[in-house]
């Protein structure tokens, strides 16, 4: 949704000047040159104007914002592409499960959530993050340079398309920011806009929180590794599909050498690491690459027989056939089925908790994955 709360944060990307209402319907963008194909006016048909540059930033939804810059970066990720998207998984929204839940509990013990905070999410994705937290009170506002939100975030949550390295808000509009599982897709270079960029939204004294790794690993990481082996040998055999994970990770470039190089990366941004701890997921892994892969692979299988079996309205010889299809099928099934609540999300919740003896056993090893509190720094020489 658009709410007058995210048009009162809200600044140009190009030169953060106020935002108001524009040129009428059809009106192309203007001041700034080379805007990007984005920035065709849609459907939506109504325009932001900035008053400063005067840059047009057409809106195409009624659901969130577009303020992706008017001159698009050459580095782009690849949750751009719809083929990510096959699955259908971004449309609903389930319950925090398995590594999600571990996530998100770690999310709230790092930054406590409270009313009166302006929270942001970074690459928030589907929204899911948003929507799970909406309880705790604060204020939250979603960005992605992807439009895949689930019809839920659209309806409920604050959102805009924008890119993390050119982020539309005022300085110090958020008092604490997450990012989840976005900054393995930076660049080194990238890697550094996006925390200037979080850093300069924050308040003063403000915290983001995020998760992802460094490339150096501990031996423990072995057993992880011996876990995906294991998974590459059941894919060979029919018994899981990685396609879709491996096409979300395509274009991981993991930018973060080690531990001093995050520490490092981070005092550049004008942040800090004021705690951290590491997340081997041994345990995890098995449970969320093996066991849950696999009893997805299988219900994706009946659905694909279910398809077969269904009696075509309108046959298409010359179409050809979805290979996604049963996946999709599979997934909005098992979606459907944990919104109805019952004994397999219990059962779920419990091995989600079961879960964190990963961060009890290895969570002070120093390894790649991990989570991590970062707060901004007041002006150098301060304390």
């Amino acid at each position: 949704m658009i709410s007058p709360a995210l048009l009162a944060l809200v600044r140009c990307p190009a030169c953060r000047g106020v935002l108001a209402p524009g040129a009428a319907p059809g009106a192309s963008p203007g001041a700034c040159p080379g805007a990007s194909p984005g920035h065709a006016p849609g459907r939506y048909g109504e325009s932001l104007r900035c008053e400063n540059c005067g840059t047009q930033y057409p809106q195409r939804s009624a659901d969130y914002l577009d303020l992706r810059p008017p001159t698009a970066f050459a580095e782009q990720t690849k949750y751009l592409d719809e083929a990510l998207h096959q699955d259908a998984r971004h449309e609903s929204v389930s319950p925090p499960l398995l590594q999600s839940g571990v996530r998100q509990r770690q999310l709230r013990r790092y930054l406590q959530f409270a009313p009166g905070d302006r929270v942001i999410d970074l690459g928030c994705g589907s929204g899911r993050s948003i929507l799970w937290n909406a309880a705790s009170g604060a204020t939250f506002t979603g960005v992605d340079v992807s439009p895949f939100f689930a019809h839920e975030a659209r309806a409920t949550a604050d959102l805009a398309l924008a890119d993390l390295r050119q982020l539309p808000f005022a300085d110090g509009a958020f008092t604490k920011a997450y990012a989840l599982d976005v900054l393995e897709h930076l660049s080194p270079d990238a890697l550094d806009a996006m925390l200037a960029e979080a850093a300069r939204v924050l308040a003063p004294g403000g915290a983001l929180f995020v998760y992802s790794h460094v490339r150096k690993n501990a031996p423990i990481a072995r057993g992880l590794r011996a876990i995906n082996a294991l998974a590459r040998s059941l894919e060979r055999v029919g018994l899981i599909d990685m396609t879709q994970e491996r096409l979300r990770k395509s274009d991981h470039l993991n930018p973060l050498q080690d531990v001093p190089h995050l520490e490092a990366v981070v005092d550049r941004a004008g942040l800090r690491v004021a705690r951290i701890r590491y997340y081997t997921p041994i345990v995890g892994g098995f449970v969320e690459n093996i066991l849950m892969r696999m009893a997805e692979r299988a219900l994706a299988r009946r659905a694909d027989r279910k398809r077969a079996a269904a009696p075509v309205a309108t046959p298409d010889a010359d179409a050809a056939p979805d290979p996604a299809a049963g996946l999709r099928d599979a997934r909005l099934s098992a979606k459907a089925r944990l919104a109805r609540g019952g004994p397999l999300v219990r059962v779920l919740q419990g091995v989600t908790v079961l879960m964190d003896i990963d961060l009890v056993l290895f969570g002070r090893i120093r390894s790649g994955p991990f989570f991590a509190r970062l707060e901004k720094r007041g002006p150098r020489g301060t304390t």
